[in-house]
């Protein structure tokens, strides 16, 4: 069905506004309509009034990461789950900053005072906030990947384009690091060339290794801590019991709130060969390996099989996507060793470092050259050592970043830069994640049509391009 062209104005009213009062019916009064389009662009030297969804764990970390640029003014706190231990040095650090549980709440009270907002929370709930505060006029900063499906992405891209006054950015950090300008700069002098095929490799423990594959349902239901609002975390999903396996990150595990390793790394490994070979979308997504397969959460090991057309003058390319501890993919001649640890390479999400065989990283073949690289930051090498020593006089010059991933969002709210993923860039990356978790999920082949964005082998696949209905009183996000 076409959405109704409504304007902003009706469209807050008509949406956001009624969401908030069917939520909180005794909180809405006659001054909830007050909301705020946007403020004029920051004067040089200002600092950006940031609001923070999520501000424990990984939104947490953004929110220290944004007080150190010395940019940020935080006016508003939200998290469904003050109590936490999680946001307790966020809370010590800031204490007058007003807090919230449900960002709807926030968005009503605060609105006139926020001008951007940064949201680490769940990849399931990533899309209703970001929906509501682009409507509002706010620039956004939403962690990767953007959402949890490939619609949601394809409509949040929509929406950026449709108020193209905003700024937006995808918490990849390492794209405002090392990786991307030498990536970029080695590409423009051609060192980087005629790339036909990367493989890209996480192979410490995720959290559900070790769990039963023969699970047959979700864990049992357990009371919900006093603290939290369990109604608010589950968000726009379907409704779910509560239990201590679905939160402060391990929702990663399962298909229903997050993108498992693939989307927890993939964003840090595949960001630069996406963009600067202009990847796009796949054509086929296949299953490899899927060992310890279930309906619930993600494999023990995946090997995945990306493949995208050639573009222009560049050949077509593939991208194998290996997880499992022991899922190592074929590493090229002159490699090099594997036991050290990249210092550059953040600890698992469970925050613990775990034996490894191999660092996470990737390997570039092209049709003369092959290049070793990390995650995040890391820059690339040539390898064998020999060839890296013959190319050294003609490799460029890389030039340095002029701001990290967290400055450049704010430096580009006050329009003195522009980001390096806005959703246009990071969309169609966060839709290769989703295409190959619908891969995961069915243990299966997906062949996909990019001109008409339909999976045309597998009815039940191009159902979960979308997914399941919203929950009722979360639908409206869903219309632009």
């Amino acid at each position: 069905m076409k959405p109704k062209q409504n304007s902003r104005r009706s469209f807050l009213k008509n949406t956001a506004l009624l969401s908030a009062a069917s939520a909180f019916p005794g909180l809405w009064t006659k001054s909830s309509g007050q909301w705020i389009q946007g403020s004029a662009p920051l004067r040089a030297g200002e600092k950006v009034n940031l609001a923070c969804v999520g501000i424990g764990n990984q939104g947490g970390s953004d929110v220290m990461s944004f007080a150190k640029t010395g940019l940020a003014n935080f006016v508003a706190f939200c998290d469904v789950d003050m109590g936490a231990p999680q946001t307790l040095a966020v809370l010590k650090a800031f204490p007058d900053v007003p807090r919230f549980q449900d960002f709807r709440v926030m968005f009503d009270k605060m609105g006139s005072q926020i001008e951007a907002v940064t949201i680490g929370i769940p990849d399931h709930s990533h899309f209703p906030v970001t929906m509501t505060a682009m409507a509002l006029g706010k620039h956004v900063y939403v962690e990767k990947p953007m959402a949890r499906t490939f619609n949601e992405v394809a409509l949040m891209m929509k929406a950026a384009k449709k108020y193209d006054k905003l700024v937006t950015q995808m918490g990849n950090q390492g794209h405002s690091e090392g990786n991307y300008f030498q990536f970029k700069a080695w590409k423009d002098a051609g060192i980087i060339k005629d790339v036909t095929a990367v493989t890209a490799h996480m192979n410490s423990a995720r959290r559900w290794h070790g769990w039963d594959p023969n699970i047959k349902n979700f864990p049992a239901a357990e009371p919900v801590p006093g603290t939290l609002d369990w109604d608010i975390w589950l968000g726009v999903t379907q409704p779910h019991d509560y239990n201590k396996e679905f939160i402060n990150g391990q929702w990663r595990c399962w298909y229903d709130f997050g993108l498992g390793a693939l989307g927890d790394w993939g964003a840090h490994l595949i960001d630069t060969c996406h963009e600067f070979l202009d990847l796009g979308l796949p054509y086929e997504v296949s299953m490899q390996k899927a060992e310890g397969h279930n309906s619930f959460f993600y494999p023990q090991s995946s090997t995945i099989l990306f493949k995208f057309l050639a573009r222009g003058d560049m050949p077509p390319v593939t991208i194998t996507w290996y997880d499992g501890v022991n899922n190592i993919p074929p590493l090229p001649e002159g490699y090099g060793g594997t036991a050290a640890l990249d210092p550059n390479i953040p600890p698992p999400s469970n925050g613990s470092i775990q034996p490894m065989k191999l660092n996470p990283g990737k390997i570039i073949y092209s049709k003369e050259l092959t290049f070793k690289g990390g995650s995040h930051g890391s820059t690339l090498s040539i390898i064998p050592e020999a060839k890296a020593k013959e190319m050294a006089s003609r490799l460029p010059v890389v030039p340095a970043s002029p701001s990290n991933h967290y400055a450049n969002f704010l430096k580009s709210c006050k329009g003195e830069e522009k980001t390096r993923s806005p959703f246009a860039i990071a969309g169609p990356l966060s839709q290769v994640f989703s295409l190959g978790v619908m891969a995961q999920k069915l243990d299966t082949k997906l062949e996909f049509d990019r001109n008409t964005k339909q999976i045309t082998n597998n009815a039940l696949a191009n159902q979960l391009l979308v997914g399941l209905p919203p929950r009722k009183g979360w639908e409206q996000y869903y219309k632009i």
